[in-house]
């Protein structure tokens, strides 16, 4: 008989669902530890933009993989997925199952569908090629460039995201394949549950606008201040984070407040649809839940008791 794979238990769904508080209560409940799968809880330097957990919810349960990179050395896919197959190793060995959260697709499913990213070496003189043609005609010129060329690339990448767009450009005109190509598929060397939390998109869309409007009372445009004053403007706009884009284009006078909040509600519940594309419905593989059930927590660890033979 051959020995079982490392347990893993994925918490997903859209932005505003309501992950990260049922994350830490299930991992209280396992006595385990949480994962992120949130590309911007990797930089210490962006907070209440993110809604990144409080220290209160990072001091109930060990998080791993939040504020462990600055915003000018940017984390790729291949080194996130890295860092967390290591991490779930890891706590398996320790006897933990652990909690893998959040709401980046391509995080998830690099883990889910085991992507073997190929490690090429960047081409500095091509990337600063593209980043100039970038510059000259627009990047949502340069992302329709690469809607043409792959467009299964521009699925899976956010058009803010410029600095996705010229690394998948520069695969394609360093290799002379698709960058969606090149992200081969292997089986999962873990054994995975996935638990998905659905909310009414009208309620989630109440949400978003509650928790933006909150971030902005807690200091959020005097935190997009204090980074640009620090000097990270061309990392903020190169990543395209939503919220930080929009408040700097305020804070240099091409649009009022009042339009960058709007832009900001409006650009996250076009994402909460992205989202929808990564975590379908439909998937046979996700045990969806409702997130408004009061009994949300036993069912989650009924799933757990099922899949695993555990607790």
């Amino acid at each position: 008989m051959s020995e079982r794979k490392p347990k893993l238990i994925m918490l997903i769904g859209p932005t505003a669902s309501g992950k990260t508080g049922l994350a830490i209560r299930l991992a209280e409940a396992l006595n385990s530890e949480i994962i992120s799968a949130d590309s911007r809880y990797l930089y210490r330097q962006l907070n209440i933009g993110t809604a990144k957990p409080t220290p209160a919810e990072l001091a109930r349960v060990k998080h791993h993989l939040v504020n462990v990179a600055d915003l000018d050395q940017p984390w790729s896919i291949g080194d996130y997925k890295t860092e967390a197959e290591d991490l779930i190793l890891s706590l398996n060995a320790d006897g933990k199952i652990p909690v893998l959260t959040g709401g980046t697709g391509q995080y998830i499913r690099a883990i889910r569908q085991n992507w073997q990213i190929p490690e090429l070496e960047a081409d500095d003189h091509l990337r600063s090629t593209i980043e100039k043609v970038g510059e000259s005609i627009g990047y949502d010129q340069l992302y329709e460039i690469l809607k043409v060329l792959d467009p299964e690339a521009a699925g899976f990448i956010d058009y803010r995201n410029h600095r996705r767009t010229v690394r998948a450009l520069e695969v394609i005109f360093k290799t002379g394949e698709k960058f969606s190509a090149v992200r081969l598929k292997e089986t999962s060397p873990f054994e995975i549950l996935i638990i998905g939390l659905q909310r009414p998109r009208e309620e989630l869309y109440r949400r978003i606008d509650t928790r933006i409007d909150q971030m902005l009372n807690e200091g959020f445009l005097e935190e997009v201040r204090d980074l640009l004053e620090r000097g990270y403007k061309n990392a903020l706009l190169k990543m395209g984070v939503i919220g930080y884009s929009e408040l700097i284009a305020f804070l240099d006078g091409e649009i009022s407040l009042e339009e960058a909040v709007v832009l900001i509600k409006r650009n996250t519940r076009k994402y909460v649809r992205r989202q929808a594309n990564w975590f379908k419905s439909a998937d046979p593989e996700i045990h969806w839940l409702n997130a408004q059930d009061p009994a949300i927590l036993e069912k989650m660890l009924d799933l757990v008791r099922v899949k695993f033979k555990t607790i």
